[in-house]
């Protein structure tokens, strides 16, 4: 066939080739991580020097700015992995093992970062590092399910293999990402509701508000970069063990 015959593979079939998505995704990274930077740089700013104190917690209300992108990040890899979890169980698609395997340490990295700062919070706030409350105690959970994913992976030298019991693992654990959600107004805890995406809007005025959203979109850039980024070293290291394998084969013969 010839080439101007030869049909045209769709944007989806090309991402599915591990070559083509680090082809195409490699330009991303350094935009990403320069605006990354940037947002951090501006947040940090803002949360420093252009940002009151509050008036019952005072200058610790600055721990917000970390605590609660990271918080807000410790579900969004794990939805990110949900996502990639189903396409590798029902579109057996070649990259989304390769992004739940990159997300799984990221995932674990954000979520005890938000126990971290959330109990550096607490203890001026609340008089205490830990509380057995529904929101903390679910979010440690997520930890565990983050650390045990990462433990299954290295379990298993098949990576197919893996990728299909890591898949099915990811998503019976999503069950804990509504039950962190909802803890807050199912249970009795120290956590406050929601303050900013409200149906009648924020309740945080505009100098607490504008950080916090910088810091939030820095947090996630620096997801979508250290993402891509594991994702290629992924491709680059399966690419070596088939060459390796290969050769292994070859020099058996």
């Amino acid at each position: 066939m010839s080439i101007e015959t030869a049909p045209k593979m769709s944007w989806w079939n090309r991402l599915a080739h591990p070559g083509q998505f680090v082809q195409w995704t490699r330009p991303l990274v350094l935009p990403l991580a320069l605006a990354t930077a940037v947002l951090f740089v501006a947040g940090l700013w803002f949360a420093f020097f252009n940002s009151p104190a509050d008036y019952q917690m005072g200058d610790t209300v600055r721990i917000m700015y970390v605590h609660v992108p990271t918080a807000w990040l410790s579900q969004f890899v794990y939805a990110t992995m949900a996502v990639s979890a189903l396409g590798t169980l029902i579109w057996r698609h070649p990259m989304a093992d390769v992004s739940m395997k990159a997300a799984a340490p990221l995932g674990a990295v954000f979520t005890a970062m938000a126990l971290f700062t959330g109990s550096l919070w607490g203890r001026p706030t609340w008089g205490t590092f830990w509380e057995w409350d529904g929101r903390m105690t679910s979010t440690l959970v997520l930890l565990f399910i983050y650390l045990g994913i990462v433990a299954l992976w290295r379990a298993f030298d098949d990576q197919l293999r893996a990728a299909r019991v890591v898949a099915v693992f990811t998503l019976v654990g999503a069950i804990n990402i509504p039950i962190i959600k909802f803890s807050v107004d199912w249970w009795s805890t120290l956590h406050q509701p929601a303050s900013v995406f409200r149906p009648d809007g924020p309740t945080m005025p505009g100098s607490i508000l504008t950080p916090l959203f910088v810091m939030f979109f820095a947090f996630t850039l620096l997801f979508i970069t250290l993402q891509l980024i594991a994702m290629h070293t992924e491709v680059r290291r399966r690419r070596i063990t088939t060459l390796e394998r290969r050769a292994a084969r070859e020099g058996a013969k």
